[in-house]
């Protein structure tokens, strides 16, 4: 094993690497629980330039962000201790259902949103459990992801 492979084993079943101007970036995909203060900050910073029909069925960020970590239900994608992306990860049985998927507007087009669904579906996969992203129905954004990573899409219901 090479010194860099052995870097990457070290970070366990959550690592995913992130390539950053040629440089590999440890993007760590976790259960968002007992948010710090700064954890709510960065998810405030994720969810501000989001656009309105993610939201949807809550009212805007401050809704979203206060429900999913009222239910435990956020993921989050972290970088150096700060969120760089989120989503709400909901799990049934035999179905775990992914959305509200944002990434902080200067972190986009990096990667990140790909590694959080592919670690979403690998720890519903070890839970027996098939992953679906869920979005409002229209929007192109969320069509070509899951296109991109052969994901099933279901719209979310209002």
């Amino acid at each position: 094993m090479q010194k860099q492979d052995q870097k990457i084993a070290a970070f366990g079943s959550s690592y995913t690497g992130c390539i950053f101007y040629g440089v590999t970036m440890p993007v760590i995909v976790q259960t968002l629980e007992d948010a710090s203060y700064q954890d709510q900050q960065d998810l405030q910073k994720i969810y501000r330039d989001a656009p309105e029909w993610l939201f949807s069925p809550f009212s805007g960020d401050v809704d979203l962000i206060e429900s999913a970590l009222a239910e435990g239900s956020f993921i989050a994608g972290r970088f150096n201790d700060r969120l760089l992306g989120a989503a709400c990860l909901q799990r049934h049985r035999d179905v775990w259902y992914l959305s509200h998927l944002c990434v902080r507007k200067v972190t986009r087009r990096r990667g990140v949103a790909e590694r959080m669904v592919n670690q979403a579906r690998k720890m519903a996969s070890q839970a027996g459990a098939e992953l679906r992203l869920r979005a409002p129905a229209g929007h192109l954004e969320a069509q070509a992801i899951a296109a991109r990573l052969q994901v099933p899409l279901e719209v979310l219901t209002t």
